[in-house]
């Protein structure tokens, strides 16, 4: 007769539903003989997997202090519903996915109910707010982590429970189809040149990034009419807020070619029928640098969010594909640096035959650093030691 094993598994964000789902599924591959309930903090992959939705995180995906203090009720009433349901349902460990803001209060708050915690894709602690350790070390007993640097980094702040796994997006990120079928279905003349906009999975992100993005598609357009756009949106649910960003620019006479086409959940594909992108700082740096599209990152706050977060911050550099090479091989526009103007500049720069097979290059290097693959499959591994339940595995 199959045990029984209950796991909650909270997610809070589009990346971390994906790595979690991935993670979910590969504990059921691991350890067939077992019987797994998983509950928890559900996005759409998730579900799909089977995990009961205690709470649906769909519109988590908010970043700086103004967002979150509106929502601040939604969080609330998250929160005790997840805490309420531990205690009721009594999970044999806690799987925290990413989503430090909320999952580390989460983490301390059923430690201390006695739970097992696992966090799975570790806080950037090394970037920013680096005092939210004590957190990591007191009320985490396994810290899984992803990035190569970072099982050191921890070692010498005094936390010895982690285990690197490799990247779970190594040997996972590749497109669908050819530059050619792409640009075929999407009717593009894939002998001009095509430039990719990544403007987030956040919608706070799209509403202050995109409109930049667009004005310089604008300025570009009146030197170089032969470039197509493309903006790549996450999800359906963000379909509204790009378009929204498309009518406005327009009603303010920025010259956006008509051309400009929206792909919905293909990311991989526009990547990689494209000749530049502008990527929004975050995981979709990591896959453009898989892909090998060259890239200019963005980002940007609101002004009160960025005066409050950057004396936070602790590293020279925000992009993840700049910080895994261990130097900036990709140019970072934020926040003041990042107007149409500069934008439009880098692109176009990396438009040039020699400076675009240069990056392709370096970024291939980097991205090798990710691993070989199978970070889900560690990762599950990893968990099920935990709860000492190796001999189940079959």
């Amino acid at each position: 007769m199959a045990q029984k094993r209950r796991i909650m598994i909270v997610a809070g964000e589009v990346s971390g539903d994906t790595h979690a789902a991935q993670l979910v599924s590969s504990m059921r591959e691991a350890a067939p003989r077992v019987e797994f309930e998983f509950f928890g903090s559900a996005g759409p992959k998730l579900r799909d997997c089977g995990v009961d939705a205690v709470v649906n995180p769909d519109d988590f995906a908010v970043v700086g202090v103004l967002e979150i203090a509106r929502l601040l009720p939604m969080f609330l009433r998250a929160f005790v519903k997840l805490k309420l349901a531990a205690v009721e349902r009594k999970p044999d460990v806690v799987i925290l996915v990413d989503f430090p803001e909320f999952n580390l209060k989460l983490a301390k708050a059923l430690k201390k109910r006695g739970f097992k915690i696992v966090y799975y894709i570790s806080p950037q602690l090394w970037a920013w707010r680096k005092y939210r350790i004590a957190t990591i070390r007191r009320y985490v007993d396994l810290v899984i982590s992803i990035l190569p640097f970072e099982k050191e980094w921890y070692r010498t702040y005094g936390v010895d429970h982690v285990e690197y796994v490799g990247n779970p997006l190594a040997k996972e990120v590749y497109p669908r189809m050819s530059k050619l079928e792409f640009c075929g279905l999407h009717k593009l003349d894939a002998r001009s040149p095509v430039i990719a906009l990544l403007p987030g999975s956040r919608r706070t992100e799209i509403v202050r990034i995109l409109p930049v993005m667009l004005e310089s598609v604008a300025k570009i357009t009146a030197d170089r009419p032969d470039i197509q756009f493309l903006i790549a949106a996450a999800n359906t649910r963000h379909m509204p807020d790009i378009e929204l960003a498309l009518k406005n620019a327009a009603s303010a006479g920025v010259g956006i070619p008509k051309s400009i086409k929206v792909i919905d959940g293909a990311a991989y594909d526009v990547l990689n029928a494209s000749d530049a992108a502008a990527v929004t700082s975050g995981t979709a740096t990591l896959e453009a640098g898989i892909i090998g599209t060259p890239m200019v990152i963005v980002y940007k706050l609101a002004a009160l969010n960025y005066l409050l977060f950057k004396p936070l911050v602790s590293v020279d550099q925000v992009g993840l594909i700049n910080m895994i090479a261990g130097r900036r091989i990709v140019k970072e526009l934020i926040q003041n640096d990042f107007t149409a103007e500069s934008l439009a500049a880098e692109l176009t720069r990396l438009l040039d035959i020699s400076v675009n097979i240069a990056m392709r290059e370096v970024l291939e290097v980097a991205s090798a650093k990710l691993g070989a693959g199978g970070a889900s499959k560690r990762a599950a591994e990893a968990i099920l030691n935990l709860l000492d339940i190796t001999n189940e595995v079959t």
